[in-house]
């Protein structure tokens, strides 16, 4: 996909969440979420990950009613991502709404189970070049 294409099916995502996704941002949004950096619709291969934390390398999906073809695709996307180093998860849409809590705190330990980002080596990179 070229570059124009994939920055403008982005913003057509993000212009049209629904209304889980649209309450989860407001919880991942700005580092409010324990002060991790989320990105939404964030584009992947030739996927684009609901909700992104590059640090964590912590996907998480939203899902809603789902035909049989539509879980085959999720299947398949979520072992690319997978082989791409990511965790991902899944929720459905109604738990955000019926269960905040529940969804908070699993999002919390796949963020604190992951290692933090190795430094890089002194003298390369950053600032003194």
């Amino acid at each position: 996909m070229k570059a124009v294409t994939v920055l403008s099916t982005a913003r057509r995502l993000r212009s049209c969440m629904t209304e889980a996704e649209k309450a989860l941002w407001l919880q991942l949004r700005d580092r409010r979420f324990t002060g991790f950096k989320f990105r939404r619709q964030c584009p992947i291969g030739p996927y684009f990950a609901d909700f992104l934390c590059w640090q964590a390398r912590l996907i998480i999906e939203l899902d809603g009613g789902q035909h049989v073809e539509q879980v085959v695709y999720d299947r398949q996307r979520t072992r690319f991502l997978e082989q791409q180093g990511f965790t991902v998860i899944r929720f459905w849409n109604d738990e955000i709404f019926q269960n905040w809590e529940g969804v908070a705190q699993i999002i919390l330990q796949h963020l604190q189970s992951r290692p933090s980002p190795q430094p890089s080596p002194r003298g390369r990179g950053g600032k003194g070049r």
